[in-house]
């Protein structure tokens, strides 16, 4: 089986997770240069920002990259024009079925990776011409699935004739080697590298991270059918709060409203939506992007060799 590596031509084989207002062209180019596969994603940019992005990732960087679109953007036709006028190595994509794109970005030698939480919608992406897939397990930050990684991986392997990359979960090499036992051909991480030196996040919301134990993570949203999970803190419990008192979604959304930013460029740990995994209790120190891949992969090539007796 080939590694996502061989396939998309980058040192390791770990692709960075695309977060929104966080992977900016600076932040993927710079994972890319540090031997991992950098992703640019739109979020909730205007097309014209996005674009200004993927340029200025091509201008800082020689490495292969790609590029992340959420389908439930309202200008989504337009993002992904765009993405076919600036043809990066791959796309992801997220929140719908990027179907009627695919022969447009695959006619430019776009592979197309869409990030998904059930087997079921990993069959009609695949179906609907998708190279590749992203299995997320609910361990991941951000918008999740029900299902966890290590029973998603496997069932996605054995029903797809296409390689599966494990998300969700994964901050160590001892993560890369349980997504190769689970069948996958490689990893996308998001929670380790909030905390690295090249990360444009805010310093508390960095802080929040490295100081956050196993339990400190929870999911919002799920009576708003908009699960997300987030690190615990004042505006999370609040949230929580009405959820249980059976608020509607309007109020709910009031309640967030701009909560990313105030995490990421403010630095609100009280009152942002500090997004991460579970993972995030082993994530103890903030250190350079490299230092993350190169430790990661070398520390999964150990445990294969430790279980292998060598």
């Amino acid at each position: 089986m080939k590694k996502i590596n061989e396939i998309l031509g980058m040192k390791y084989p770990i692709i960075q997770g695309a977060m929104a207002n966080i992977a900016t062209g600076e932040f993927a180019a710079a994972c890319s240069n540090a031997g991992a596969f950098g992703i640019v994603a739109v979020g909730g940019l205007p097309p014209e920002k996005f674009e200004e992005e993927i340029i200025k990732c091509k201008k800082l960087t020689d490495k292969p990259f790609g590029v992340n679109i959420m389908l439930m953007h309202p200008q989504a036709d337009d993002i992904a024009d765009i993405i076919a006028r600036n043809p990066v190595a791959a796309v992801t994509t997220g929140a719908g079925n990027p179907g009627k794109y695919i022969s447009m970005w695959k006619e430019k030698g776009i592979f197309v990776m869409p990030v998904v939480a059930s087997v079921l919608l990993a069959e009609r992406m695949v179906n609907a011409g998708a190279d590749a897939v992203i299995a997320e397990g609910t361990e991941s930050g951000g918008h999740v699935g029900e299902m966890t990684t290590m029973a998603l991986v496997p069932q996605m392997v054995d029903r797809l004739d296409v390689p599966v990359i494990a998300a969700g979960g994964i901050a160590d090499g001892r993560g890369m080697a349980a997504a190769y036992a689970l069948g996958a051909c490689g990893v996308q991480v998001g929670t380790c590298l909030l905390a690295s030196n090249e990360c444009p996040i805010h310093e508390n919301y960095k802080q929040a991270v490295v100081k956050a134990g196993d339990n400190a993570t929870v999911v919002t949203g799920r009576s708003a059918h908009a699960p997300v999970r987030v690190l615990k803190n004042k505006m999370a419990r609040k949230y929580l709060q009405m959820e249980l008192k059976g608020s509607d979604r309007d109020e709910l959304e009031k309640l967030t409203l701009g909560s990313l930013r105030k995490a990421v460029f403010d630095g609100d740990a009280d009152n942002g939506s500090l997004m991460s995994g579970q993972i995030c209790g082993l994530v103890k120190e903030i250190r350079p992007l490299a230092e993350i891949f190169e430790e990661m992969t070398e520390g999964c090539n150990k445990v294969i060799d430790d279980l292998q007796g060598r």
